[in-house]
């Protein structure tokens, strides 16, 4: 049976109405991106007030409010033609755009699926004019300064798109969201929304004056958008590389918000990423803030975060969806590291909320003084300034084992310092100088150690202490796991500082593996990088390769699952957290082998060093494996469970 041939039909140019539907299914996929894309010009046009007025989710009418400079009655019928913008005008433009919007797409997109009018008035107007999309008749209006933008009918040209909106309460939903991804980046902007006659969100706008600076008014947004919640159980965030512009300004700055791992949920629905003002969503930037939370995060938690990236606008190109929310990095690695790191370094500053265990919190100076000629005796310093203990030198772990375990200054290895499990916390002899700095001290109120002071121990596992705000329970075993882990951390960055690359091992017998083409071409394209993290990766064949070296420290583990993992990373964003993931896990197994057991039962002075530790200790407030080590019950709580006060 012969197979029919298709008609064949002419190549022809499709009309300018159907160019126009086309391209409007890749710009608006519902009601919230009109919302999304007249936003955006409204804030180009320097609009301090922005209105969105709804009727049926958006889908019957959706009207945009701004102040902005308005749109002269000369340029109005031009603003709806297709790729008509003011934003770029050249091909140098475009691959520097600042501003929201700059493809000259969306009005056009917008107007040929719906019906459309659009009113503006300048400075030196004396009146406005409106601009009917559908005939393009041109009539005065009377409006202040500033653009109104009104579509009603969505999809009405296109009613199969209309069938495929979600009811009127998720489209509402949707809009919304893509306003609050606004107001979270333009503090100094007002939002305000309504939907059938009646405000349902808004934002004022944060005057930056004297008496509020430029952070403050951030976190008062951050604060009124996603809740005083967010703010209170959030770090900042703060990072720029020592590379600096032509302008003078960082080439790359991270800054905002990390929540504490504590305040993860189960949805990743309050993780914030912009570039440049521009909200995104970017697997590089996803990718690098996860990591960050690997060593305090439990289970299948996700952080929650604001984070803004401020670089070079030649170094990122926006112009690769019509959406304008993806972005691709000319160098994704660096970006990563820098996210990850700024992260990284806010997480791991001890924070004890109300108990004020932050940096720079002020300690009695007597104490401080007190405490100076006990500088050799590290596990027994206060927590008097973070910056100055994680930048110091671990030359030995006296804190964690008694005197005769080994230390880093006698041990070529970083695994000589293992300790042994039955040893746990060190003997009540180890723990004597904390102990003296203890009852040197006594004079001083509990609130000048953020975690207080040891006045008992529970079943063997908690340990009860006594702050200024209330009542603090320690998980033991946990806090001297995190203890313990950090310091082995620490000794292995120390002992890797002698070289620029990691120590590497080689095989008796290369591991061979088969792997896909892109594999192969990560191996033969990074082996420089490849050799700075310890591996030695080479083609045994065309579809082949074979692991020949690995780190040190990973000498017995799968040298295939790790190649794999390293090259998949390669591939997209920076391998080296891949080994230093690796290494932290068998660091983890050490600590946790290596930290006191629960119905150990602890002196009180042990209970007061054990604290002091934690004051000193970066992530303390997290164990291994993300469990919280502590937990603070204020006064007030306490009362409310006696009923005092009713």
């Amino acid at each position: 049976m012969t197979a029919l041939l298709p008609t064949r039909r002419p190549i022809r140019e499709l009309p300018d109405e159907l160019i126009s539907q086309i391209a409007a299914g890749e710009v608006v996929e519902r009601p919230a991106s009109v919302v999304r894309e007249l936003v955006d010009n409204a804030l180009d046009a320097g609009a301090t007030q922005i209105t969105v007025r709804l009727l049926a989710g958006g889908v019957r009418l959706i009207l945009v409010e701004d102040d902005g400079s308005g749109i002269p009655r000369e340029e109005l019928p031009v603003a709806l033609r297709r790729h008509a913008t003011s934003k770029i005008a050249s091909l140098k433009d475009l691959e520097a755009v600042g501003t929201m919007g700059f493809r000259g797409e969306a009005l056009a997109a917008i107007n040929s699926i719906a019906d459309m009018s659009l009113v503006s008035r300048t400075e030196d107007a004396e009146h406005g004019w409106q601009l009917d999309g559908g005939t393009g008749e041109l009539k005065p209006a009377a409006r202040n300064r500033g653009t109104s933008v009104e579509v009603r009918e969505l999809f009405y040209a296109t009613p199969a798109r209309r069938k495929f909106l979600k009811a009127d309460a998720t489209e509402l939903a949707h809009c919304i969201e893509a306003v609050r991804r606004h107001a979270l980046v333009r503090a100094d902007v007002g939002f305000s929304i309504w939907h059938e006659g009646k405000l349902v969100e808004q934002w004022r706008a944060c005057i930056v004056n004297a008496s509020q600076d430029a952070q403050q008014a951030h976190e008062q947004r951050l604060a009124d958008v996603l809740g005083s919640d967010f703010v209170t159980q959030s770090v900042a965030v703060n990072y720029e590389s020592s590379a600096r512009r032509a302008d003078g300004l960082p080439a790359l700055r991270v800054w905002g918000r990390a929540g504490i791992p504590d305040a993860a949920r189960s949805r990743a629905d309050q993780q914030f990423a912009y570039v440049n003002g521009r909200y995104v969503r970017d697997k590089t930037l996803m990718h690098a803030a996860r990591s960050a939370y690997e060593d305090v995060l439990h289970g299948h938690r996700q952080p929650v975060y604001a984070l803004y990236v401020e670089m070079d606008p030649t170094r990122v190109d926006v112009n690769v969806h019509p959406t304008k929310i993806e972005v691709r990095f000319r160098d994704s690695r660096e970006v990563h590291q820098a996210v990850r790191r700024a992260a990284e370094n806010a997480l791991a500053i001890p924070r004890s909320g109300e108990t004020g265990m932050v940096p720079g919190t002020p300690f009695d100076a007597q104490f401080i003084e007190q405490n100076k000629t006990l500088e050799h005796n590290q596990w027994a310093q206060p927590a008097i300034n973070f910056e100055a203990h994680r930048n110091r030198q671990v030359s030995d772990f006296e804190a964690m084992w008694p005197s005769g375990s080994p230390s880093a200054s006698t041990s070529a290895s970083p695994y000589a310092v293992r300790p042994e499990p039955t040893q746990g916390l060190q003997t009540a002899q180890a723990w004597t100088s904390a102990a003296r700095t203890e009852t040197e001290n006594k004079h001083l109120p509990a609130g000048d150690w953020p975690l207080g002071r040891a006045i008992a121990q529970l079943q063997g596992i908690y340990v009860l202490a006594e702050n200024a705000q209330g009542l603090v329970i320690v998980d033991m075993h946990a806090a001297h796991e995190r203890i313990v882990y950090e310091r082995l951390k620490i000794q292995m960055a120390q002992a890797g500082e002698s070289g620029t690359a990691i120590a590497s091992q080689p095989l008796l017998i290369p591991a061979t593996f088969a792997a896909s083409p892109q594999e192969v071409a990560t191996a033969e394209a990074s082996a420089e990088v490849l050799s700075t993290l310890g591996l030695e990766i080479t083609a045994f064949s065309p579809r082949t390769l074979a692991v020949r070296a690995v780190p040190t420290s990973l000498a017995q583990g799968d040298a295939v699952e790790l190649a794999r993992s390293v090259l998949a990373e390669l591939a997209q964003h920076d391998a080296s957290t891949v080994i230093q993931r690796a290494q932290n896990e068998l660091l983890s197994t050490m600590a946790c082998h290596g930290a006191v057991r629960a119905n150990r039962k602890l002196t009180l002075e042990e209970m007061n060093a054990l604290l002091r530790q934690m004051e000193a200790t970066e992530r303390s407030d997290q164990c291994n494996h993300g469990r919280p080590t502590w937990r603070q019950l204020s006064i007030r709580e306490l009362d409310a469970l006696f009923l005092r006060g009713r």
